[in-house]
């Protein structure tokens, strides 16, 4: 079967995360959090984000409101997914989406903020399934007229799913 296939891959953060790109998406969405959070409990009875979400109406909106704090670190990556590598050990995802998730915070405890990003590849030509591996190319591959498609062989690892298929 071939076909176009855009593909997601779900960063997740944490505070055992080490990277310092990493550190700064962790730190300040943990400080916006706080400071959104205020809107929706202004008597402080709820610490968590579960909490928040069961009990303050629309606090559900504070994964948008949070992600504003972190859109300046996404646009640094230049459309490049981090950590999916091809098998030359080379970056080469491309994306333009992405979205922002809450998945765990405590105001009481930064330790356990968690937050993920999912990002959602550009286009791609699906060519074949190798065990663990998948065999792409670009969706519009600039071959200057030799005939080659350029191709990129990539294991499919954790937190890493085909989003979407176009036959």
């Amino acid at each position: 079967m071939r076909g176009k296939i855009r593909l997601c891959y779900r960063k997740m953060i944490t505070i055992d995360s080490v990277g310092t790109w990493e550190r700064l998406v962790f730190n300040d969405s943990f400080t916006e959090f706080k400071m959104q959070a205020q809107y929706y409990d202004q008597e402080n009875k709820h610490h968590t984000f579960a909490q928040l979400l069961q009990h303050a109406p629309n606090a559900n909106q504070l994964h948008f409101l949070v992600s504003g704090a972190i859109v300046g670190y996404v646009k640094q990556l230049n459309g490049i997914v981090p950590d999916v590598t091809n098998n030359l050990g080379l970056l080469f995802l491309t994306f333009s989406q992405f979205r922002f998730e809450i998945v765990n915070s405590d105001l009481r405890n930064i330790d356990k903020h968690t937050v993920a990003i999912n990002f959602y590849s550009d286009e791609l030509n699906y060519l074949a399934q190798i065990d663990q591996y998948l065999l792409t190319s670009k969706a519009n591959p600039i071959t200057e007229n030799t005939g080659e498609t350029l191709t990129d062989l990539f294991t499919i690892s954790p937190y890493l799913s085909i989003y979407s298929i176009q036959q």
